[in-house]
């Protein structure tokens, strides 16, 4: 069950009350238990949804799920104040420096970073045009709700406020989580960058990691120095179910402590190679061959097979495929096993393999080789090498005949006869076979 907390001190907040109960059947309720003033008295109910109003600002809500029937997740229905127009945003809460507004110093509240990963999608899906969408860091109280949290925004003005497609798009946003779970296997954590959080929005909106709470750079100079704040830091991937953090920028003590507590940092281009792939196997071939972050791609294989052996490329052949085409060579290899190396920034596949078994390398061997025989006249595998022939163009045999160089050997290259003293040298007279011989 979702819970939905509604302040009467937030104009945008009612606005968006009204529209949730206009696009659902709710029942009303009484709860004679609490003070109206702390969502007592009336409140509401549909499938997946409780709604409940309180008089005071969200952010000096403290333990909020404690007015609900046994909630999931907990939704406060907000305003966003700042100069960035039109906005839907959302974010999670708590303090990584002084409680300036609401909350605790030094203590954070329990995200959702699925849930929000859905509502990001959900605002792209409602949002009027005029309206930007994005996810900022985590700012402001509470530090504690009871139950994994965020604030859902309509920002950012006056205007905006009172703008009822807003309000009924963030609405909309909010009903679209019935059903939507508060954490999924995937999540990570952030430190660094700027208040909106752009790197971060991108993993959401391009990956298959969520994020929970994001200390942007402002948080962690409010954070101080992260040896004496050890306990804040653990909050941050404790509240988030995360075991690793990406760090935009430049924060060495930070990355120290995080790696201290026993998470690890990761970047964004590790997110984006493990998508799909099971983390235990992920971390398993890291340690087997290399990191991501040193070239380590992943293939087709990585989400079907566990067991593995580790093999060299076979480094001639595929350097002549890769000559190719050398997407084609990459994505041979990539086709056929768990993990490769690469170079290059990843463009180019050379070293170390993953795979399942030795009929696996064959079929690399197979697929580079129909690709090497598209410049080759015959191509013949054996059992310990890939054998390419080919008829060439020969200079020296061509001097040896008195053709002098220039357009006539351009010629007889492309395959054309050529006249030299009255006399025609046809191209087959002036080419040699060759051999290449790449070992596997």
């Amino acid at each position: 069950m979702i819970a939905v907390v509604v302040s009467r001190a937030d104009r945008a907040s009612e606005h968006i009350g009204e529209h949730l109960l206009d696009l659902a059947d709710w029942t009303e309720h009484e709860d004679d238990t609490r003070p109206d003033a702390e969502g007592g008295g009336r409140y509401y109910r549909t499938e997946g949804f409780e709604l409940r109003e309180f008089d005071a600002l969200h952010l000096d809500v403290e333990d909020a799920a404690t007015a609900f029937a046994d909630p999931d997740l907990l939704v406060f229905a907000s305003r966003h104040s700042g100069d960035t127009g039109p906005l839907l945003t959302a974010h999670f809460t708590g303090n990584f420096g002084h409680a300036e507004y609401g909350g605790t110093e030094g203590d954070l509240a329990r995200t959702c970073p699925n849930a929000h990963a859905h509502l990001l999608a959900a605002f792209d899906e409602h949002a009027p045009d005029a309206y930007e969408v994005g996810m900022e860091c985590t700012h402001h109280g509470p530090s504690r709700v009871g139950v994994p949290s965020m604030f859902v925004e309509l920002g950012s003005g006056d205007e905006q406020w009172d703008d009822p497609d807003g309000a009924r798009a963030v609405a909309r946003a909010v009903l679209d989580l019935r059903g939507v779970d508060a954490h999924r296997e995937r999540q990570l954590v952030g430190f660094g960058g700027g208040h909106y959080v752009p790197r971060f929005e991108r993993i959401v909106r391009e990956t298959d990691w969520a994020v929970g709470h994001v200390a942007a750079d402002w948080c962690l100079e409010a954070l101080g120095d992260p040896e004496k704040r050890r306990d804040t830091l653990r909050q941050t991937f404790e509240h988030s179910q995360a075991d690793y953090a990406l760090v935009e920028g430049d924060h060495p003590d930070v990355e120290r402590v995080i790696e201290d507590l026993g998470y690890r940092v990761v970047s964004e281009t590790w997110t984006r190679e493990t998508a799909g792939v099971p983390l235990v196997l992920a971390r398993t071939l890291e340690d087997a061959i290399s990191t991501v972050d040193d070239g380590l791609r992943f293939g087709d294989l990585a989400d079907e097979a566990s067991e593995f052996e580790v093999v060299s490329l076979p480094t001639e052949l595929l350097a002549d495929a890769s000559g190719v085409d050398l997407e084609r060579a990459r994505d041979a290899v990539a086709r056929h096993v768990l993990a490769y190396e690469t170079e290059e920034g990843g463009t180019r596949a050379a070293g170390r393999a993953a795979v399942g078994d030795a009929a696996d390398y064959d079929r690399i061997v197979d697929a580079l080789a129909d690709l090497v025989a598209e410049r080759y006249d015959e191509v013949e595998r054996t059992a310990d090498a890939v054998v390419a022939r080919e008829t060439a163009f020969d200079p020296e045999k061509a001097r040896s005949l008195g053709i002098p160089e220039g357009p006539a050997f351009g010629k007889l290259s492309n395959g054309r006869p050529v006249e030299v003293d009255g006399e025609t040298v046809p191209p087959e007279a002036v080419r040699t076979e060759h051999t290449h011989r790449f070992p596997v």
